[in-house]
């Protein structure tokens, strides 16, 4: 059926398999470390079956819209944490949430993503297209100059700073504005170029990718609501705080998508693909969800701003910099790739004793 091969359906079956588990557990009341613990091997799963369904999307597409489809659907479990976080009340959460997703993308798997590309590479040089890296840096700083304009009133205490609400609001409609116009003319950059070499196998037709994808990318969503809804009583009795959970544990765990497939992709030699889904899952966090998540908001009683804890805003414009400052060029090697992955490091432990 849908020209499977009996193993990647079985494969696929065992993960659909494991987010019901998931849910049920998680319905049930269970013990929260086995929903913890069931919940992410059905993540680890659907990662994979993202990855694949990627592969045989990519056949078809070039690595643009291949990029944007999959951090699309791979964004969609931060989408689905915030706003269950917001409904909660918990805006700190909801806040650290999105900003883990983006420390985690572009420094931790970014730098995982260029060691793996190096490797592989005959001179140890993993080369990309420069244009995605250098307009994902120009998203990134925008978001940034209004997150500093925002914490620099908040310090000070100025009268801009009572109307934050407002000011994040007119932000975010201008971030979403520029996005959608970078969008537009970064789709249409393909010239229908294929993500993937003619012949390279892929475990199903483009059609059956289509499908999976969509699957996956939904049971993300809520497999990844379901492991958050467990680590509260876990980080509770160790101590950890809300900013440590949303900074490392929700931003590794929500995109365990792009931290495989990405990887995955890169160890494989096709660098322009996995760092389409990295640099793109990147700009969407900043540029798109960030600044939906802030309108959204306006319909509950806690609203999300822009205002961050001076700690995060030094963290984010150190990030924008490092990541322009690397892939800008077009060409990475392997120590660029763990000095992310070490600023990353440094970040999640000052952020643990926070």
């Amino acid at each position: 059926m849908f020209g499977l091969s009996r193993r990647t359906a079985a494969l696929l079956a065992a993960i659909l398999a494991l987010c019901v588990v998931t849910g049920v557990l998680h319905f049930a009341d269970a013990e929260p470390v086995a929903v913890f613990l069931v919940a992410a091997a059905a993540l680890a799963g659907l990662a994979w079956a993202i990855g694949i369904a990627t592969e045989a999307v990519g056949t078809r597409f070039g690595p643009a819209l291949t990029g944007v489809l999959q951090t699309t659907l791979g964004n969609l479990p931060e989408l689905f944490v915030v706003l269950f976080a917001l409904a909660a009340g918990e805006v700190v959460v909801a806040q650290t949430s999105i900003l883990g997703s983006l420390f985690a993308n572009a420094l931790l798997v970014l730098g995982a993503v260029i060691v793996a590309g190096s490797l592989v590479s005959s001179d140890g040089v993993m080369r990309f297209r420069k244009r995605l890296p250098n307009d994902t840096a120009t998203l990134l700083l925008l978001a940034v100059f209004i997150i500093v304009l925002l914490g620099l009133s908040d310090t000070v205490g100025d009268r801009a700073s009572t109307h934050s609400v407002a000011i994040s609001a007119v932000g975010a409609l201008c971030l979403l504005g520029v996005y959608a116009v970078w969008l537009w003319s970064y789709l249409r950059s393909d010239h229908g170029e294929p993500a993937l070499e003619e012949g390279t196998h892929v475990p199903f037709s483009f059609t059956t990718g289509v499908v999976v994808l969509v699957v996956a990318g939904i049971g993300a969503a809520f497999v990844s609501d379901w492991f958050v809804g467990s680590l509260d009583a876990a980080v509770e009795s160790l101590g950890i705080s809300k900013a440590f959970t949303g900074i490392v544990i929700v931003g590794i765990a929500g995109n365990a998508v792009e931290n495989i497939v990405g990887i995955t992709l890169a160890a494989k030699g096709r660098s322009d693909l996995a760092m389409s889904i990295v640099k793109n899952s990147v700009a969407q966090i900043a540029a798109f969800l960030f600044p939906a998540l802030v309108l959204i908001s306006l319909a509950f009683e806690d609203r999300l701003t822009f205002v961050l804890s001076p700690v995060y805003i030094g963290a984010l414009a150190l990030t924008a910099i490092a990541v322009w400052q690397i892939t800008g060029d077009g060409e990475a090697v392997a120590f660029e790739g763990w000095a992310l992955i070490a600023i990353y490091i440094v970040l999640a432990v000052l952020t643990f004793y926070e």
